[in-house]
């Protein structure tokens, strides 16, 4: 299947730059699978499409202020390096800028310790592709205080627009640090909506996925099926394990919040395919594209993706590929915001 299949015209001023005042202030599409008709919505309206007994995963991750900006300690050089995860100790995976400058050996400081030195000093072990490096760091005190203190939220390049509340590039739910991107579906629900949701009698249940070097990478393969996904962590304990088991028992839907759930269930649904779930961690490369058959997932509510992405493929497998690129037509004929800051879609 070649990745121009899902290419599609978006307008710039479609970009989504900044987060609304109010996060369920945005706009829903919902896609009905069965059917392929698509309703206009506010977020809010997603109660209408859930019914007592259903659950929602949310992916509880946090993301790290995780891009540094600092120097080259030889030349003086401005060089930036983004945190993907973290390998071993103090050894991490990033991404650093500029790729051509920085090789196997390079020596970057961060931040001032007012005494003549750096806060924070990353070695540079191995060079991968397309930026891609493996570092080591070197500091005195605790690493994640040096990281609050030093870095950025790593906010996709096509925003570029600052942002002033770091938390709105969280959950409200975020807990467990360790993401490169925010899980953006998240994004919509206050703790007010959290709670009006479970009065209504819908379960929530929890899973972590710490996104990573896939979320920044472009498709570089003509052919799908040539496409390989960056591994990511995920685990899902006992107690929300219990939570989706005991939904599927009772005949209730299990609704992934994001695609990084969606992956997150499929993964471990892969790893349990003769009865329930059970307590798994690890790390999962799972891509999903039309053909692909959900095993746990019956509904998704996700954000709008970029042009042949592996997140619209994702989507599509769900849908369909013509009932997901005839609902983004719609989307861009209809002036709905895209991207992390967008508005969002549910499918059902």
């Amino acid at each position: 299947m070649n990745v121009n299949l899902f290419d599609f015209e978006l307008p710039e001023r479609l970009i989504a730059q900044t987060p609304l005042e109010e996060r369920t202030a945005s706009r829903l599409l919902t896609l009905s699978r069965s059917t392929g008709a698509v309703e206009h919505r506010m977020f809010t309206d997603l109660s209408r499409y859930l019914r007592p007994g259903d659950t929602i995963v949310l992916n509880d991750t946090r993301v790290l202020p995780a891009r540094l900006h600092g120097v080259k300690a030889d030349t003086g050089a401005r060089a930036e390096l983004l945190l993907l995860r973290q390998l071993e100790g103090d050894r991490w995976e990033t991404l650093v800028k500029p790729a051509k400058r920085i090789k196997a050996g390079t020596v970057l400081t961060f931040g001032d310790n007012g005494h003549g030195g750096p806060l924070l000093t990353a070695v540079v072990n191995k060079e991968g592709d397309m930026g891609a490096r493996e570092i080591t760091f070197e500091y005195e005190g605790i690493f994640n205080e040096l990281l609050d203190r030093l870095g950025e939220m790593p906010l996709p390049p096509y925003i570029r627009s600052r942002l002033d509340d770091k938390e709105r590039y969280q959950t409200v739910y975020a807990k467990h640090e360790g993401s490169a991107a925010a899980p953006t579906a998240g994004l919509h629900f206050t703790a007010g909506y959290l709670e009006q949701l479970k009065q209504q009698g819908i379960n929530i249940a929890y899973v972590t996925l710490h996104v990573g070097l896939g979320t920044f990478r472009p498709m570089s393969a003509e052919r799908i099926e040539d496409h390989v996904m960056h591994q990511e962590f995920y685990e899902l304990d006992e107690a929300n394990v219990e939570v989706i088991n005991e939904t599927r028992r009772q005949g209730g839907r299990i609704i992934a919040i994001g695609t990084t759930s969606a992956r997150t269930l499929e993964t471990a649904a892969a790893r349990f395919p003769a009865g329930e779930l059970a307590a798994c961690s690890g790390w999962t490369d799972i891509f999903m594209y039309p053909g692909y058959t959900f095993r746990i997932v019956d509904a998704l509510l996700t954000n709008f993706h970029l042009p042949k992405s592996t997140l619209v493929m994702l989507v599509s497998a769900l849908a369909g590929h013509e009932q997901v690129m005839k609902a983004y037509e719609e989307a861009v004929k209809q002036e709905y915001r895209f991207f992390s800051f967008g508005d969002a879609m549910f499918i059902y």
